[in-house]
């Protein structure tokens, strides 16, 4: 099955561009388009798509509230965020707000489609200007509990923007498992996303930055 994908993007010409192309990729479907935050909402609620393209800088409701609302209501839908803005604000508070990535308007096409795919897998996308000041801003969790070695093997996997399932095959472990594992590992750190796991393991150490997923 094809990953659904719904635009939200205030400019006509942006969303008839990225509709175009993806169009050409036979793995990615576009089920709709919102120009803001306000239709994202609804559009998300109605049509329920893999990944929201989301736009930060819309009139109305914004692009970081829609996507709080959406991964509060949806969290089945995960929330890409691709714009032009390039503000400490805006990437910490997209991140925040739980997208899985932070992609930039001048991301090539072919990249851009391989990114809404992992993003789809709940992998961590993050273009390398966002993920350099995400790194600084991130702070780490007020005394989390300890994790476990298998959580820590788990949380290293995560930042290096694995799949549920290419970690379950890289400790032998189940699907179902590794999921019981990230689900602990944020609890433990206070953390509400798998992108904010991935900052946390570079903020100590434990991977370096030059690791953390690339869309490029």
């Amino acid at each position: 099955m094809p990953v659904r994908v719904l635009i939200a993007d205030d400019h006509s010409v942006v969303r008839q561009g990225l509709r175009m192309f993806l169009g050409l990729d036979p793995d990615l479907e576009v089920v709709g388009e919102a120009c803001d935050g306000a239709e994202a909402i609804r559009m998300t609620r109605a049509l329920t798509p893999d990944v929201v393209l989301m736009d930060l800088l819309m009139p109305g409701t914004d692009g970081i509230t829609a996507t709080q609302r959406i991964r509060d209501e949806i969290p089945s839908t995960e929330v890409l965020a691709l714009t032009s803005v390039l503000e400490d604000a805006s990437v910490v508070g997209a991140v925040q707000a739980g997208a899985v990535g932070y992609l930039l308007k001048d991301t090539q096409a072919e990249q851009l489609c391989k990114a809404i795919k992992a993003a789809a897998l709940g992998q961590v996308q993050l273009a390398p200007e966002a993920a350099a000041r995400l790194v600084r801003e991130v702070r780490s969790p007020n005394s989390p509990e300890i994790l476990t070695d298998r959580e820590t093997e788990v949380l290293r996997a995560l930042a290096k923007g694995m799949t549920n399932r290419e970690i379950g095959r890289t400790l032998s472990i189940g699907e179902r498992t590794v999921k019981t594992h990230v689900s602990h590992v944020l609890s433990k750190l206070g953390l509400q996303s798998r992108t904010q796991a991935a900052l946390y393991a570079v903020r100590i150490g434990l991977v370096p930055e030059s690791e953390l997923s690339d869309p490029t």
